[in-house]
């Protein structure tokens, strides 16, 4: 599904740290209640690490990716990506970082409806001076690694969902981030496209992408290589993984269990349709 020879992403050269969370807090004022969403958290991602963000709802996992992801700033604590501290620049300064070093990719596809997967691929581009062709060429090698391109005219109406997903992949890393943020990618997904989608990034991963991945399941929490559990604002459990699951054997097995239905089904629809027409005959 990803092409291995068509263009390298990040440089994710050495293994030096990515994200750094140092004592970092939010706090929401609703009303008149004070929300503390996030209390104290410490947190280190080193490069060309896939770590899961776990948790129930309310556990502060989202309100740490929105952080992670410059969409805001703590109350208090520092933040460091790639080593700049980023946690008390301003909001144009916090936009240009956003834009440059994190690719998002969401539950919802987010593509555009009249565009082709090219098309939608470029939009992060528009604004970063390049000439057309230079954005078309950057955003076709990113479609073929994600396996599309022979669907890069393709509408999102004439995708499948998965293939939409790959596109928003595409379009993620097409500025070339040092970090890749996955918000619940693949909530609204089949558990076969499932793991298409997690084929994908274990595939980037082990290219050197820097991930980290949003999920409330543990079934997709186990393809990644470290598992951080958030509760009530902090986080409860730091663990590396020995063996991670593998998505691509999993998804071989899916489809030859996908296959091996669909004889079977189609067997039995055959053996019905004789034992219909011998009715027909008595």
């Amino acid at each position: 599904m990803v092409q291995q020879d068509e263009v390298a992403v990040a440089d994710q050269t050495g293994r030096g740290l990515v994200v750094e969370l140092q004592d970092l807090t939010k706090t929401y004022k609703l009303g008149q209640t004070r929300v503390r969403a996030l209390r104290g958290v410490s947190l280190e991602v080193r490069r060309g690490e896939f770590v899961a963000i776990m948790g129930p709802s309310g556990s502060g996992k989202s309100t740490l990716m929105n952080l992670v992801g410059c969409l805001d700033r703590p109350t208090s604590g520092e933040y460091r990506l790639t080593g700049r501290t980023v946690s008390r620049m301003p909001a144009d300064e916090l936009a240009d970082i956003r834009n440059q070093k994190i690719g998002f990719v969401f539950q919802g596809f987010n593509l555009l409806a009249r565009a082709t997967a090219l098309k939608n691929v470029v939009m992060p581009l528009m604004y970063a001076g390049l000439s057309r062709g230079e954005q078309e060429r950057r955003a076709r090698k990113m479609l073929q690694l994600v396996g599309l391109g022979a669907r890069m005219n393709h509408k999102p109406a004439e995708l499948s969902g998965g293939q939409q997903q790959r596109v928003a992949i595409a379009r993620a890393l097409v500025n070339n981030p040092s970090l890749l943020l996955a918000d619940e990618p693949t909530g609204n997904l089949d558990s076969h496209t499932s793991l298409e989608i997690l084929t994908v990034l274990q595939a980037l991963n082990q290219r050197g992408l820097t991930i980290m991945l949003v999920t409330h399941e543990a079934d997709i929490a186990a393809y990644a290589k470290r598992q951080v559990v958030f509760r009530d604002g902090r986080i409860v459990r730091d663990e590396v993984m020995a063996a991670p699951r593998s998505a691509q054997a999993d998804w071989l097995a899916s489809r030859q269990t996908r296959q091996t239905s669909q004889v079977t089904q189609e067997e039995r629809a055959e053996e019905s349709k004789g034992i219909e027409e011998g009715s027909s005959h008595e």
